[in-house]
């Protein structure tokens, strides 16, 4: 596995070997030997998974307090635009952004790091999409920013007509009127 530093470090795009032949493909997509050596200790506890059709906006999503979350994403199926916002106030990169368009096809994965709000747009017909999180869900410790921000000048590459939001994405506040974020 290849660990590549993104704009802002402590964002790490994760590109497996990938065997190919006639019978299709195989690659690892965890070791925890390897994250381990590149990231420090990450302990995944929960995997999740969801289907989407194109042009839906899953986010900005992030976990509060002791329920915040490492991620580690990758698609299944289908091609996103993969983004991860940084919400640690006191950050040399606060309030900036990492956008990666990740596909089944590439094979590619984001490690997205506690401190982070996560989102992402589908821009093929349907996606799979697959994350590892370090800590448990906790509906309570729920957070999110507004997915179009003005601020954060997201390009999700989807026309905004296009765009499918759950009625919960529709109502986020802005990063400037979120008073519980992280601490650098």
């Amino acid at each position: 596995m290849e660990f590549i530093r993104t704009e802002i470090p402590d964002v790490v795009l994760v590109r497996p070997r990938v065997f190919r032949d006639a019978r299709g493909y195989f690659f690892e997509s965890y070791n925890k030997r390897d994250f381990d050596a590149a990231l420090g200790p990450v302990e995944f506890v929960q995997d999740n998974q969801s289907r989407s059709v194109y042009g839906v906006v899953r986010g900005l999503h992030y976990q509060k307090g002791d329920a915040c979350q490492a991620k580690l994403v990758h698609v299944i199926s289908g091609t996103v635009l993969d983004v991860a916002v940084d919400i640690r106030r006191g950050s040399p990169t606060f309030g900036r952004h990492v956008a990666i368009e990740l596909s089944a096809e590439s094979g590619l994965m984001l490690f997205i790091p506690r401190g982070f709000a996560h989102g992402f747009s589908v821009l093929s017909d349907e996606a799979v999409f697959q994350y590892k999180c370090d800590n448990l869900y906790d509906p309570v410790a729920e957070g999110a920013i507004a997915w179009d921000d003005p601020a954060l000048a997201i390009d999700w590459r989807l026309p905004r007509e296009s765009v499918i939001l759950s009625e919960k994405d529709r109502h986020h506040p802005r990063l400037a009127d979120v008073a519980e974020l992280f601490e650098y």
